[in-house]
């Protein structure tokens, strides 16, 4: 009989720890479904998620402060949602596994909207449009996106400049010399080979692309007048946080009606959009 009452009580037990297991999964995945943005007040703070060597996007400068035109623009989303801004450098290659881990709740760094991406997130109104560019040293004898058929061509690890290629119908990776891009941790790496001629053409974003020749010297490159494709960037956030999405929509189109907009981007590109 004691038998019987004991082998009851351990089963009773099991069930109630199972029971209490499948509560927490259920209370955890509901968590992960709520809108964020009534904690985000609470908090009184919005955490950035970026790569801080994608300049002028975000990048460190000389005191090692986090700056560029999306550091700008985000903090002026921020005054106007009455929020703190924290910038928390990343792996790029995580962003979206941190973003929905709720390490970060943005991903705001030159952020291609692609339908992959997409899949993932949730995106922000476009806010500045772009172009996977084809990078070569000046005397180099490509001249158009053809002729990277056998070459060995560069770019950033999980970028939209690997989906871009990866998703052509002109130039495939079996076309290049590799069978693949050859992939690396940032763009400063991919300029980097490309200077150092492992490399023979780097594609990357136009913006980042043409700061970076600016800053290393017009003379030793060239960009191709073909691209793979134009693109546009947008804020990255979790599908759930749409009260957030709204927010960020909202911000930004003011900041183009009050010229706040263009006063950030000819800071950062020397012009007026």
């Amino acid at each position: 009989m004691k038998k019987l009452q004991m082998i009851l009580v351990i089963a009773g037990v099991f069930i109630l720890v199972a029971a209490c297991g499948k509560s927490g999964a259920g209370n955890k995945k509901e968590a992960k479904e709520q809108d964020s943005y009534s904690q985000i007040e609470k908090n009184g703070k919005l955490v950035v998620g970026l790569d801080d060597t994608f300049a002028p996007m975000s990048y460190r400068d000389n005191n090692g402060d986090i700056v560029g035109f999306d550091v700008d623009l985000a903090k002026a989303v921020g005054e106007k949602l009455d929020l703190k801004l924290e910038f928390q450098a990343i792996d790029w290659a995580m962003k979206e596994t941190e973003l929905n881990a709720g390490n970060i709740d943005l991903i705001w760094n030159g952020y291609t909207i692609t339908p992959e991406r997409k899949e993932k997130v949730a995106f922000s109104t476009p806010y500045l449009d772009n172009s996977q560019a084809i990078i070569v040293l000046k005397d180099s004898e490509i001249q158009k996106k053809s002729d990277l058929k056998g070459k060995t061509v560069t770019a950033q690890q999980s970028s939209s400049a690997v989906d871009a290629v990866k998703n052509d119908s002109e130039v495939t990776l079996t076309d290049l010399k590799t069978g693949d891009l050859v992939q690396y941790p940032s763009n400063n790496d991919v300029f980097n080979d490309l200077e150092a001629k492992r490399s023979e053409a780097a594609v990357a974003d136009e913006v980042l692309a043409r700061y970076y020749i600016s800053l290393k010297g017009a003379e030793k490159y060239r960009i191709l007048t073909e691209n793979f494709g134009k693109e546009e960037y947008g804020v990255g956030m979790r599908k759930a946080d749409k009260q957030l999405k709204e927010k960020i929509d909202q911000a930004l189109a003011e900041l183009k009606t009050d010229g706040t907009y263009d006063k950030i981007y000819a800071t950062w590109f020397g012009k007026e959009k």
